[in-house]
């Protein structure tokens, strides 16, 4: 489980750690940061897949998600005595992310790029990413560290030895770091970030993939953009928690039973509905009605994942239902660790009385903050 998510230099998170339990719920106020700590925790899985260097650029480039304001704020700017200006920069420009998962801690820094005569000088360049154990990088506690282009490792000896002397700049060490001298550790690493799940604002328009018959395979899992939730159900049905979804189902929507048909091969979602002669397909369903059932099939996923992460699970749905979607959440957290990023407090409520644990975002002079239970602590490895 991780136990806290660190995030430095990107947007409004000028210097944050966060604590997280078995079940944590994100809130705060609109532009507070909540949607900046999910995209945070995106890049990280991004990292396992090669990713995070695009996902940056699809947000504007390095250039337009670092944190903007002052490296230092001092009191005086806090309290309105001094104006909000520029100091004498200490240190790197820099986004750096990092986790402790069990024992494990990792950390990515990324950083301007070198080489400025390339048509990709907006590209960052990973400058240094290090694993270790326990809370703090001391040098008797480090797996594997990577600076530059160069990775240094522990064998089985204890010894630190160099494995990489070439590792380009847009290449992660998890990524792309394999072979029998490299640390277990990387392996299992890179398996937990690929392994995490986002769902954020799946389609429920009319244009939806998820409306249409889509061809059927058994999914364990239901992808982000929930097109083959058809297929997905029908894989509960058959090897997954089946009660567990009808019971959501009939809680939510009472009388309510879902169901898969075929028709030339391709699977469909119907729902019978309480007074209904027919059932009705995926495309005569209200917003709120597929997105509850969206979510409740990601949510009883057959296969559950390391950790889930839902932005606004709560779109489009009615307040009646934020009781049950509380309560199938606290039901996925039994086996995923599970994060969820939500301004609606029906859900915060309920989930706070399923022991979830909270984290209640704020601003100060442009900087976001976090209210929680407690203060963890957190060493950024110096570059």
């Amino acid at each position: 489980m991780i136990s806290k998510v660190a995030i430095a230099g990107y947007r409004s998170l000028r210097k944050i750690v966060l604590p997280l339990g078995q079940l944590t719920v994100v809130t705060g106020g609109n532009g507070t940061g909540k949607s900046s700590i999910y995209r945070s925790l995106r890049l990280l899985a991004d990292i396992a897949d090669d990713r995070a260097i695009r996902s940056l650029a699809m947000e504007g480039g390095f250039e337009s998600i670092r944190w903007a304001g002052p490296e230092t704020i001092s009191r005086e700017m806090r309290s309105g005595d001094a104006p909000i200006q520029g100091t004498v920069r200490k240190g790197p420009v820099a986004l750096q992310l990092g986790f402790q998962d069990d024992d494990l801690s990792y950390s990515i820094e990324l950083g301007l790029p070198t080489n400025v005569m390339s048509l990709f000088s907006g590209d960052p360049e990973i400058k240094r990413e290090l694993i270790w154990h326990g809370d703090k990088p001391s040098p008797s506690k480090i797996i594997a560290d990577r600076r530059g282009p160069g990775i240094r490792a522990r064998n089985d000896h204890h010894e630190m030895v160099q494995l990489e002397t070439a590792l380009p700049a847009y290449d992660s060490m998890v990524r792309h770091v394999s072979g029998p001298d490299a640390p277990w550790e990387l392996a299992h690493l890179r398996k937990r970030l690929a392994g995490w799940r986002f769902y954020d604002h799946i389609r429920t328009d009319q244009d939806a993939s998820a409306r249409r018959p889509q061809i059927g395979t058994r999914t364990l899992s239901l992808s982000p953009t929930g097109e083959d939730v058809a297929a997905a159900v029908q894989t509960i049905h058959e090897i997954g928690d089946t009660e567990a979804l009808n019971s959501a189902i009939n809680k939510a929507f009472p009388g309510a039973q879902l169901g898969v048909v075929t028709e030339g091969g391709l699977f469909r979602l119907v729902m019978q509905q309480e007074g209904m002669l027919r059932p009705l397909g995926a495309a005569e369903l209200s917003d709120g009605t597929l997105r509850f059932v969206l979510l409740a099939t990601a949510l009883l996923t057959p296969r559950p994942p390391p950790l889930m992460v839902l932005n606004e699970p709560e779109s489009s749905l009615h307040s009646s239902l934020m009781p049950a979607l509380a309560g199938l959440i606290s039901r996925a957290a039994e086996d995923s660790q599970i994060i969820v990023v939500s301004h609606n407090r029906s859900l915060v409520t309920s989930l706070m009385g399923c022991d979830a644990e909270l984290v209640e975002l704020y601003k100060d002079t442009g900087e976001t903050f976090a209210q929680t239970s407690e203060t963890p602590t957190w060493s950024w490895p110096k570059r």
